[in-house]
């Protein structure tokens, strides 16, 4: 990759990524890729029309708090993104057009569109590159003290995305390995009413989760990603609420010594009809 020519981070402006519980010892890293809606100062609000880079389009909305608040529970490390997925997606392969995305759900991003190649390299050395990093060293931490991590990335998702209602309150992607999500959803699917998407509204066979595919699936390390609605966490109160859910779903599944090896699985493991709705 070309060097940076391009500084565009203000001395002012965040760290590319936040770090809680940095010391924990359990052998589980929580990640969240689109935590913030920062979009650096120099980049003039990406030319977004007022008000758009407040929506669902430059963040998921009420996900850094949620996966705060689950780190606590479950005494975690958790890194977390400081910057815009409008200003570059890190839950993208860089050759993904939707890494620099032009046009998010309907609205423009005159920002995105016809970058350069320093400009695309400043934002992979300022933002993109470090968060990974850190998730690295951190997992790398836990393997050098013997243990074999799990990881669990945590989003939230728009009750609407291009004119389609989507029901679901809370969502499990998983692609090959079903060692975290298919305990998880069954023991979410105890709760009454809830309605849980397997593999919805997005699936995690789609090369879209990078995150996790460059992370933990490549590395047969234990993973899921979770999805919650973005009006079920409007408020930190509302937050709080589903992160006890998670924990008290996840628990059990992560007190199991058996999990924590690496394995890589070939094949779509088959989901056993679980108790409750999913879908």
């Amino acid at each position: 990759m070309a060097s940076n020519k391009v500084q565009f981070l203000g001395n002012r402006e965040p760290a590319p990524f936040r770090v809680i519980n940095r010391e924990a010892t359990r052998p589980l890293l929580l990640v969240c890729d689109h935590a913030s809606k920062t979009i650096p100062v120099s980049l003039n609000n990406l030319g977004i029309e007022p008000g758009k880079s407040e929506t669902h389009i430059a963040w998921d909305i009420g996900a850094a708090g949620l996966c705060e608040k689950l780190s606590e529970h479950l005494g975690a490390t958790a890194v977390l993104t400081t910057y815009s997925r409008l200003v570059i997606d890190c839950n993208r392969r860089l050759n993904d057009p939707t890494a620099f995305v032009t046009v998010a759900d309907g609205t423009s991003v005159p920002g995105n569109e016809n970058l350069d190649q320093d400009a695309r390299c400043a934002r992979i050395e300022n933002i993109y590159q470090p968060y990974h990093e850190v998730i690295q060293a951190c997992l790398n931490r836990q393997l050098a003290a013997n243990k074999t991590p799990a990881m669990l990335s945590i989003h939230s998702f728009t009750p609407v995305l291009e004119g389609l209602h989507r029901p679901w309150h809370i969502g499990v992607m998983w692609d090959r390995d079903p060692r975290i999500p298919v305990p998880l959803m069954h023991n979410l699917a105890k709760q009454n009413g809830l309605m849980i998407g397997d593999n919805e509204p997005y699936s995690g066979r789609h090369h879209w989760d990078y995150t996790v595919d460059h992370h933990a699936e490549a590395n047969g390390l234990p993973h899921t990603v979770i999805e919650v609605r973005q009006d079920l966490l409007a408020d930190e109160a509302a937050q709080t609420h589903w992160a006890n859910i998670l924990a008290e779903a996840l628990e059990p599944v992560l007190a199991d010594d058996a999990l924590y090896r690496m394995e890589k699985f070939t094949l779509r493991q088959s989901v056993k009809q679980p108790v409750g709705e999913i879908t």
